[in-house]
C-alpha cells in the first residue's frame, strides 16, 4: 500500500485508528474505499497523530510506542509526519466547532490545510463534518 506520483488529491492523512490497524495488519478493519485511498496515495500522519499514540500507549489501550508504530508504518507503508507549520494548522484547529477533541480538531485541520489530501478515517462525527473525510 502507499506508492509514488498522483494527480489531484494524491496524499491521504490517517486517522490515529487506521493508522493502528494498518500497522498492525488488520485491513480488514479497512472498508473499500479506505483501501483504494491508501493504495492509491501518498501516506501522512499529523504529528497529533503521534502524539495520540503516546496518549493510548501511557494508557494501556495500545502495547508500542509511538516510536515502534511509526517506524514500522514509515518502512512498511512510507508513511511520512507531516511537517506543515504548526501555527496556520491551529489557527484552522479554532475553526472546527463541531467538535471539542483536540486531537481530532488538530487531526482534520492538518488535512484542511493541505488542498491537495483526504483524511481516511472511521469516526462517525469528522466523517458527517469534514467533506474530504472517507470511510
Amino acid at each position: 500500500m502507499g506508492g509514488g506520483g498522483r494527480e489531484a488529491l494524491s496524499r491521504v492523512y490517517l486517522d490515529t485508528h487506521v493508522a493502528v490497524w494498518l500497522h498492525d495488519g488488520l485491513v480488514e478493519k479497512l472498508t473499500e474505499a479506505a483501501k483504494e485511498a491508501i493504495e492509491s496515495s501518498d501516506l501522512l500522519l499529523s504529528p497529533m497523530v503521534y502524539l495520540e499514540f503516546a496518549y493510548l500507549h501511557q494508557r494501556g489501550r495500545i502495547r508500542l510506542s509511538p516510536t515502534e508504530i511509526y517506524t514500522n508504518l514509515s518502512t512498511s507503508f512510507g508513511v511520512s509526519l507531516c511537517r506543515q507549520g504548526f501555527p496556520g494548522v491551529a489557527a484552522t484547529a479554532t475553526e472546527l466547532e463541531w467538535t471539542n477533541d483536540p486531537f481530532d480538531r488538530i487531526i482534520v485541520a492538518q488535512s484542511v490545510c493541505d488542498p491537495n489530501s483526504r483524511l481516511v478515517t472511521a469516526d462517525r462525527l469528522i466523517l458527517a463534518n469534514y467533506n474530504r473525510a472517507i470511510w
